[in-house]
């Protein structure tokens, strides 16, 4: 099961985005971005919306199995993997 952080990277890569840009555009530094994708720290409500925004992706997205372990009713299948 992924985290916050490992969904932020899944979307940040996906988007073909660095670690940098991501922070440049969210106007925070790169180690922090480092940071929570390395599950070191959580990103607060507002930089996940600011997250959500810059990667094009639903907040709900980046924490859907940061706030529980299956509430999307999926039955445990990784939605991310259609694309």
């Amino acid at each position: 099961m992924r985290n916050i952080g490992e969904n932020i990277r899944f979307y940040r890569e996906r988007a073909k985005m660095t670690a940098a840009e991501l922070a440049l555009k969210i106007r925070v530094g790169t180690g922090t971005i480092e940071k929570y994708e390395a599950g070191q720290q959580t990103p607060d409500m507002q930089t996940i919306l600011k997250i959500s925004t810059v990667l094009d992706v639903p907040a709900s997205e980046l924490l859907e199995s940061f706030t529980s372990k299956n509430s999307t009713g999926t039955g445990g299948i990784d939605k991310r993997s259609r694309d």
